[in-house]
């Protein structure tokens, strides 16, 4: 990423950054309360947020309430916050208040190469090591050879097992094929628990990397009886480069400062909105260069190999729980191939980029590139969590 003179900031209001049904909706934020130095959990009811920590220290312990819509939607609260002036405060302040990524102490979880499209992208970055110069050439042939052999394949199934032969065969096949149509699928633990940005920070990109892309997903809220509660948007920063390099370097691409972004806010399931809507979900993804750049994405959830709920379960059950709940990020079918540089280079981010991922029943996630090396730095933990809470008398 090439620096700019100066860092951009995006122009965040209420109306921006709201589902469009927002009245029907119960919605959950987290706010950082300068008077606790700590964050509190909170109702979204209109413009104003209202502080529910007093009900429900922490949104783990909100989404284990089986009457947790009612209590988002009418529950007395406490101090009341308007959210243009939440949405207005400098990123990363804490004398000021400000939202935060709407989830705590959830174990963050993703689910890698759940779309067709995006999967044939990453037996590219396999194909080419890393490099992105090779991306155009490498992608006519895997396209060639692989890309009619994946329609409508059902991941699991025999007819995956006879285009796997078939790939074999061809001297194509490759680990991203296996968790892609194979009977297992990818899933990892994309950031520690309390490292996820929410909207209106920086995201962070690794300074080295010269190969990156943002995945604007649907994320699950999950709670610890393995109940989808509700689903918000994510952002799983990915470093091309260096998965292309190696898989087993999946942690180095996507596990580093700021480099996990998830909000605007929490949708719980509710009459209005349950997983068949989620299943239905459109996310839209916009950037904005400072040199004037702009960039228009889509991903549809029609379009996922997999059904959320098998996603779910190859997270949670016998062989693996969640005490305190976790979120788990479905996969993106957004894979950008548009030349930003070079001829056939791809695209990548440079700093300063503001990346706008939304949807109409879930509202927008807005953040703006900078290096990792030079987000604020993570130092808000589960131990300060813990003291801050104890200190309200809360626990």
């Amino acid at each position: 990423m090439e620096a700019a003179a100066a860092r951009p900031r995006p122009v965040l209001t209420a109306g921006s950054v709201l589902p469009e049904d927002a009245g029907r909706a119960a919605l959950v934020a987290r706010v950082h309360d300068p008077r606790y130095d700590g964050p509190c959990v909170a109702a979204v009811r209109g413009e104003h947020v209202v502080d529910l920590t007093s009900l429900a220290p922490t949104v783990s312990d909100l989404m284990e309430r089986d009457d947790a819509v009612a209590v988002v939607r009418e529950a007395d609260g406490g101090h009341t916050w308007r959210l243009d002036e939440l949405l207005r405060a400098p990123a990363g302040r804490r004398d000021v208040p400000r939202l935060l990524a709407p989830v705590d102490l959830q174990v963050i979880k993703a689910a890698g190469v759940t779309f067709a499209r995006s999967l044939l992208e990453r037996v590219i970055e396999e194909r080419t090591g890393g490099d992105p110069a090779q991306a155009a050439r490498v992608r006519a042939r895997v396209g060639q050879l692989v890309g009619g052999a994946l329609d409508g394949i059902r991941p699991g199934s025999p007819q995956a097992r006879r285009a796997k032969e078939l790939l074999v065969a061809e001297g194509v096949w490759s680990q991203y094929l296996e968790v892609g149509i194979g009977p297992d699928p990818e899933i990892f633990t994309k950031a520690p628990v309390l490292s996820a940005v929410g909207t209106g920070a920086d995201i962070g990109v690794l300074g080295a990397s010269v190969w990156n892309n943002p995945e604007p997903e649907a994320v699950l809220v999950v709670d610890s009886r393995g109940r989808v509660r509700g689903a918000t948007l994510g952002n799983d920063v990915n470093l091309r480069d260096v998965e292309g390099r190696s898989a087993l370097l999946l942690s180095r691409a996507k596990d580093n400062n700021a480099s996990c972004a998830i909000g605007p806010f929490v949708r719980l399931l509710d009459e209005d909105f349950g997983l068949d809507a989620v299943r239905r979900l459109d996310i839209g993804l916009r950037i904005d260069g400072t040199d004037g750049y702009v960039l228009h994405g889509s991903s549809s959830m029609r379009e996922i190999s997999r059904d959320v709920l098998e996603l779910v379960a190859a997270t949670h059950g016998p062989h693996h729980q969640y005490p305190d709940g976790f979120v788990l990020f479905t996969g993106t079918l957004f894979a950008p191939t548009e030349d930003r540089h070079a001829p056939g280079a791809g695209f990548t981010h440079e700093y300063g980029d503001i990346v706008r991922i939304s949807s109409p029943r879930l509202g927008a996630l807005v953040n703006t590139v900078v290096r990792s090396e030079e987000a604020a730095p993570w130092t808000s933990g589960v131990r300060e969590l813990m003291r801050g809470l104890a200190r309200r008398g809360v626990l």
